[in-house]
């Protein structure tokens, strides 16, 4: 049990309403009574993540271009929900297939993990896949150009240390998923 109090809302306006970022402005009080007329909250998508491990013990990386951070990134198959109505599970399957050409029909939920609970509304639901198999090319997005990579389980710590793999929810996905599976 917890003595700590919610933040109050005082007020609440979006200021950007873009189907790629909406922005919302709120004045809040704090449980101390002082007021912030200025706390922005990033509403963002949930997001559905796929750690796809192979027969062969190889895990489905995917390598591409993060316009945000100006550089390319090693990642796990990640995007958001196509509608309100898919589930985050059908959501990594698919974001699966079309990133990489890889299916699965066996998935373990491992986690949902809060990406930025300061200032972002979103969630990312992480799942786990072993035996992957190709079976289909790469469906993309108009933004997406993607190289899938292939990287031996064992390897997988190692790159993180060296900074190879660096996007927080990848991180997690691999730490969860592969301590699960030892």
């Amino acid at each position: 049990m917890t003595n700590l109090q919610k933040w109050k809302i005082l007020q609440s306006k979006m200021v950007l309403d873009h189907e790629w970022c909406r922005v919302r402005r709120d004045e809040i009080e704090l449980p101390n009574g002082k007021v912030i007329d200025d706390f922005f909250v990033y509403i963002k998508p949930d997001i559905a993540l796929m750690l796809p491990i192979t027969s062969n013990k190889e895990i489905v990386f995917v390598r591409q271009y993060r316009h945000g951070a100006g550089e390319f990134f090693l990642e796990l198959p990640a995007g958001r929900f196509n509608s309100q109505e898919e589930n985050a599970q059908s959501a990594a399957l698919r974001e699966l297939e079309e990133e990489t050409g890889y299916v699965a029909t066996v998935v373990r939920k491992l986690a949902v993990l809060h990406d930025n609970p300061s200032k972002e509304t979103n969630n990312i639901y992480l799942f786990l896949a072993e035996n992957v198999v190709k079976t289909s090319n790469q469906k993309l997005d108009i933004t997406e150009e993607i190289e899938v990579v292939l990287i031996p389980q064992e390897s997988v710590l190692e790159k993180i240390i060296q900074g190879e793999i660096s996007v927080a929810g990848t991180v997690a996905a691999l730490f969860l998923g592969l301590s699960l599976i030892k």
